[in-house]
């Protein structure tokens, strides 16, 4: 078990600004399930549109990997702000003192960057603010047991292309994934994508999904493709015939999104997907 009552989960900020009112309620709905809660120092910090400096991102994201007080990380938000890390994080801390690191959205360049760089199996989950103020108790149940190490079974909606397949699953919000173009950010195994996100006209995702298959490494190792929501989009018809055009077994209708009732997926795990199940163990 990877959390347990009484364990402490750290809350950083490495993103947006953050809503005090917000973050205090979240936390104490985190105490109240019996965890106990230690902030980052920046997290009511502002920088224009950030939640602090850099430096101060940087330096409270060391500290609690280093503290072996804190058994889990979770994100206060996403927002933007973490491709501004990436290149000034060592890397080394997190190889040393390996934990669970929790969020989604603008944070998926860091769950990916510490899977690609330390090895970090990661989460896609919820964070504080958009997902521990009104409690879901299908987004809650379904985050522990993702860190409990359990199987997971996924049941989609919509086949777009069947198929079966394996591979570690991978991936996140499509546009901060596309945002690391240009690192050394991709699995050198083969994997199973997964991906959604919101408010992107249908033209854009489909340039964010022609940038990703015009990398051959890629276009190499990408088996399949796991799709959540999209939501605010400008055309669904469009958006469904852009999925069916995808030459690999592309599935759809998980629950991986911005709503409130989410899936969490570790990064870095071995996946199946057989049509629309997809099983991690």
């Amino acid at each position: 078990m990877i959390l347990k009552k009484g364990d402490t989960i750290g809350i950083i900020a490495l993103a947006g600004q953050c809503d005090e009112e917000l973050i205090t309620k979240a936390t104490d709905n985190l105490e109240n399930l019996g965890y106990k809660v230690k902030l980052s120092k920046n997290i009511f910090k502002k920088n224009n549109y950030l939640a602090g400096s850099d430096e101060d991102k940087i330096q409270e994201l060391h500290n609690f990997f280093q503290d072996s007080e804190i058994k889990l990380i979770l994100n206060a938000r996403g927002g933007y702000g973490s491709i501004r890390l990436i290149n000034k994080i060592d890397y080394e801390i997190i190889k040393r003192y390996p934990k669970p690191f929790c969020g989604f959205s603008d944070i998926t360049a860091l769950l990916l960057m510490f899977y690609k760089k330390a090895g970090l199996i990661t989460y896609h989950s919820p964070m504080l603010s958009s997902d521990f103020v009104e409690i879901s108790n299908f987004t809650l149940d379904n985050f522990f047991k993702a860190l409990n190490n359990e199987n997971l079974i996924f049941e989609g909606s919509k086949i777009y292309k069947s198929g079966t397949t394996k591979g570690l699953l991978w991936g996140g919000n499509l546009s901060t994934v596309v945002s690391l173009c240009g690192q050394d950010f991709l699995p050198d195994e083969d994997f199973i994508f997964f991906t959604e996100d919101l408010n992107e006209p249908v033209y854009k995702i489909d340039k964010m999904f022609q940038q990703l298959f015009n990398i051959p490494k890629f276009k190499k190792h990408c088996k399949a493709i796991v799709l959540g929501d999209f939501l605010n989009i400008d055309n669904e018809i469009w958006l469904e015939e852009l999925f069916k055009s995808f030459e690999i077994p592309t599935v759809g209708g998980f629950k991986i999104t911005h709503s409130a009732e989410k899936i969490t997926l570790p990064i870095g795990k071995i996946a199946h997907l057989q049509n629309c199940t997809l099983e991690l163990n």
